[in-house]
């Protein structure tokens, strides 16, 4: 699975996949490294301080106790197992046992309040549950028919058994159960920034779909004495299968931390004091981290970092050469179909504006209404050609949902972009972000870049508002830089600075100053909920 070759039309020309009949993603991403060597496989800094070295070996007994676990209580192949948990050991450990025993698992971020949580866990019937005190303090009231398991890691609670304690009667040896590599492995929510969140149910290959994807924007991933960290949480798509299965999976360690609210100062101590190699760091955090004064104090300098969710302009990449030496790398892909475009420094330089080339193995295109490809230079919906090992099986229990994914054989991702002639993707917004002004379609994300390129600006949201002339109106959410004072001198600037450096017709006519921009749980700006309350008066 790993690219070779010194450029992307070598690499991509030669690449083939090779998806073996049967494959699990347990012991792929744990038994095949566990030889009594004590390779490393977590390094977790504990919130107090502490460190623990976590091996391959370790994680394999684990693994296999929490399995042996399960299957006595009755878990069996194909049972929805949910994961409530921050960046913990015990996090990789139980998706590890349940991928073993067949299971499906279903990742769930701890932030998530009773409503959401009871969403999720109802609509997949979720039968067993893993978490600890701050998960269970969010369960008593929920109607949850099918949970009949409750495991935690901080010992008996309401409902819930000791998880130390039912794995120490275990058996530390498992036999796997054989997973085709269609098999079910685990449901990802969306995030859910449109309509209800859908769970988009993975296999067992979803993994080796995912390694091309991770070893391109990490400057052809794995290198000797590499060390991977994300702030993002396990949960999600990123945290999960952009970060820790891939890394075990080549048998890298990955460094674990609950961080329960991002610190860019610790963010920059963490990476300097252990030494971290490779980096997904969602844009947000990108930006959050360039508000820091003096970076170089720290000595942070990994080899590679890559992000993706949001647009990054020239202003944040030519920033993290400055501050780390290295080039970030821009991916794209979505929960239904993952990592299928980026950029490498390695293999090519970077584009700022564009996303980067289809990662080899992976058939990306443009394509118009009717469903057909366009040429370079003309925007449309980006989709991707099945069958394709990373695409998802489809929505769980919502198969009117899953149809309307595809048009033929494309996925249709719902964003819109364009390709250039070389190959090169440029993101220009979703669906129902593309601004109607004045006859014009126009994208959010170059004129957020532009806007967070003035050294007034932490952080810029671009949405279009009704407007009686020009359907739409380009309106800017503005996060003014700390100590900056936001008025209508500042709001005139910020205008002028569009409008000079991109074009009279995308400058925001309407600018909105805020304390802060709404988030999904993955970091990527909820513009539909900005529209809505801007359009109510709201702001």
């Amino acid at each position: 699975m790993l690219l070779q070759g010194d450029s992307y039309e070598a690499i991509r020309s030669a690449f083939r996949w090779h998806v073996p009949e049967h494959f699990n993603i347990g012991t792929a991403c744990c038994d095949r490294w566990a030889d009594g060597s004590g390779r490393l496989a977590l390094l977790h800094i504990r919130p107090e301080g502490g460190r623990d070295r976590i091996s391959f070996d370790t994680l394999k007994a684990e693994s296999n106790r929490l399995a042996n676990t399960l299957v006595a209580h009755g878990i069996r192949s194909g049972d929805r197992v949910a994961v409530l948990l921050p960046q913990v050991p015990e996090a990789a450990i139980a998706h590890l046992a349940i991928y073993k025993l067949g299971g499906i698992a279903v990742p769930l971020f701890q932030l998530f309040q009773e409503q959401a949580l009871e969403y999720r866990l109802r609509d997949c019937e979720a039968v067993a549950m893993i978490t600890d005190t701050v998960g269970l303090a969010k369960l008593p009231g929920l109607a949850l028919p099918a949970l009949r398991l409750i495991l935690s890691t901080d010992g008996v609670g309401e409902g819930a058994l000791d998880l130390r304690l039912e794995m120490a009667r275990a058996s530390d040896s498992f036999t796997p159960h054989e997973t085709v590599a269609d098999d079910p492995a685990v449901i990802i929510y969306t995030s859910g920034t449109t309509g209800a969140p859908k769970g988009a149910l993975h296999a067992h290959r979803v993994l080796l779909g995912h390694l091309p994807g991770v070893e391109m924007p990490q400057d052809l991933f794995p290198q000797p004495g590499d060390l991977f960290w994300t702030p993002a949480d396990w949960a999600w798509i990123g945290g999960l299968f952009d970060v820790l299965l891939p890394s075990l999976y080549h048998g890298v360690p990955v460094l674990a931390h609950r961080m329960a609210k991002f610190d860019p100062e610790f963010a920059f101590h963490l990476m300097a004091e252990n030494d971290v190699r490779n980096v997904f760091l969602p844009p947000t955090a990108l930006k959050m981290l360039r508000l820091v004064p003096n970076p170089s104090r720290f000595g942070a300098r990994p080899r590679s970092i890559g992000s993706g969710g949001e647009t990054l302009g020239g202003e944040l990449l030519d920033w993290a050469r400055g501050t780390f030496g290295c080039t970030i790398n821009e991916f794209y892909g979505q929960t239904e179909c993952n990592l299928v475009i980026s950029s490498c420094a390695a293999l090519m330089p970077a584009r700022p504006g564009w996303m980067g080339r289809a990662v080899p193995g992976h058939e990306v295109a443009v394509l118009d209404v009717a469903g057909h490809v366009l040429p370079p230079g003309q925007q449309g919906t980006i989709a991707i050609r099945r069958p394709d090992p990373v695409m998802f099986l489809g929505y769980w229990n919502k198969p009117e949902a899953t149809a309307a994914k595809f048009m033929g054989d494309w996925l249709l991702t719902g964003d819109q972009g364009e390709q250039d002639e070389e190959g090169w993707f440029r993101f220009l917004g979703r669906d129902d972000d593309v601004i109607t002004s004045a006859g014009y379609r126009i994208g959010p994300g170059e004129i957020e870049d532009c806007l967070t390129a003035h050294p007034a600006v932490a952080m810029a949201a671009v949405i279009g508002l009704p407007d009686p002339l020009r359907t739409e109106a380009v309106t800017a959410v503005v996060v003014p830089a700390p100590g900056i004072t936001a008025d209508g001198a500042l709001a005139r600037a910020l205008q002028d600075h569009v409008k000079t450096r991109l074009a009279a017709h995308v400058y925001p006519r309407v600018l909105h100053f805020t304390d802060a921009l709404p988030l999904t749980a993955t970091g990527k700006v909820m513009r539909g909920e900005l529209r809505r309350r801007y359009t109510r008066g709201e702001g």
